[in-house]
C-alpha cells in the first residue's frame, strides 16, 4: 500500500532540524511497516515528530544490556515514547557518558508513556544460553508495559516471541529513538545492579568493569576464583 502524504506538522524545536530535512518531512497516514522503518531510521534522534502518533499505532522499542559480561544478569527494557513530549539527546547508550545516561534515564521514566524492565539471571544464562536468556529478558520487559502494543522494534537481528508484530533492526539503538531509550534504561539499570554486586563481592571490582572481561577482572578471577554471580558457562580463557 503506497504511503499517503499530508501537510507537515513538526513538534520539535525548529532550529534542531536542518532546512533540507524540514522541506521533506511529511506526516504519513496509515503507513506500511516499511514506511515506518524508513522514516524512523532517518529521523534525528534529537527530534520527536508527530508522524507515528498520527498512525494510532502503539510502538515500543526494545533493547538489552549485558550480553558480553562474565558475571551478572542480562537486562532488557521496553519503552513507548510520547511523540508530543520529546526527549532531547537520545542515542545508543554505549555512546553516552555515564552521567548523561543517568540523566536521560530519569527523563525517560518521567516522559515515556510506558516502560518496562526485565532481566535474566546468571544461572538462567547458564541454563538456556545467553541468546535465549536475552530474549527472555526482553519478554519480561515487554510484559511490564501496561498497554497493548501493535509493533515492537527490537535492536539486533533476532526478536523475542511477543503478542504483537516484531521487527529486528540492526543497530536500532542508534537509529530508532524508542530503542535508544530502551538501551539507556537497560544499561543504567544493569549498572546499578552491578554496583550492588560490588557491595556483596567487593574484591572483584564490579563497580568498575560491571562484570565485563577486562584484564583486571580476569586477573582477580585467576587469583581467587569465581563468585556466585559469575556465568559458569562462559569461556574463561
Amino acid at each position: 500500500m503506497p504511503l499517503v502524504a499530508r501537510k507537515r506538522i513538526i513538534v520539535a524545536p525548529h532550529n534542531l532540524i536542518p532546512y533540507a530535512t524540514r522541506r521533506t518531512l511529511l506526516i504519513v497516514f496509515k503507513p506500511t511497516l516499511e514506511g515506518i522503518l524508513l522514516y524512523a531510521s532517518n529521523i534525528l534522534s534529537e527530534t520527536c515528530l508527530t508522524d507515528l502518533a498520527e498512525t494510532n499505532l502503539i510502538i515500543t522499542g526494545i533493547d538489552e544490556a549485558g550480553r558480553g559480561p562474565l558475571a551478572g544478569p542480562v537486562v532488557a527494557a521496553a519503552v513507548i515514547l510520547d511523540p508530543y513530549n520529546p526527549i532531547i539527546g537520545l542515542a545508543d547508550s554505549k555512546k553516552l557518558s555515564e552521567k548523561k545516561r543517568n540523566l536521560l534515564a530519569v527523563e525517560i521514566k518521567a516522559k515515556a508513556l510506558h516502560y518496562g524492565i526485565g532481566q535474566a539471571e546468571h544461572h538462567e544464562i547458564d541454563e538456556i544460553n545467553i541468546l535465549n536468556a536475552t530474549l527472555l529478558a526482553m519478554q519480561r520487559a515487554f510484559a511490564q508495559l501496561d498497554t497493548n502494543v501493535d509493533l515492537a522494534l527490537v535492536d539486533g537481528n533476532k526478536s523475542p516471541e511477543l503478542p504483537c508484530r516484531t521487527e529486528a533492526i540492526i543497530k536500532g539503538d542508534s537509529k530508532i529513538p524508542a530503542i535508544s531509550a530502551a538501551s539507556i534504561l537497560a544499561k543504567t539499570t544493569r549498572d546499578q545492579l552491578m554496583q550492588t554486586a560490588h557491595q556483596n563481592y567487593p574484591r572483584y571490582g564490579f563497580n568498575q568493569h560491571k562484570g565485563y572481561p577486562t584484564k583486571a577482572h580476569r586477573e582477580i578471577i585467576r587469583q581467587i576464583g569465581l563468585c556466585e554471580i559469575h556465568r559458569k558457562s562462559f569461556s574463561w580463557k
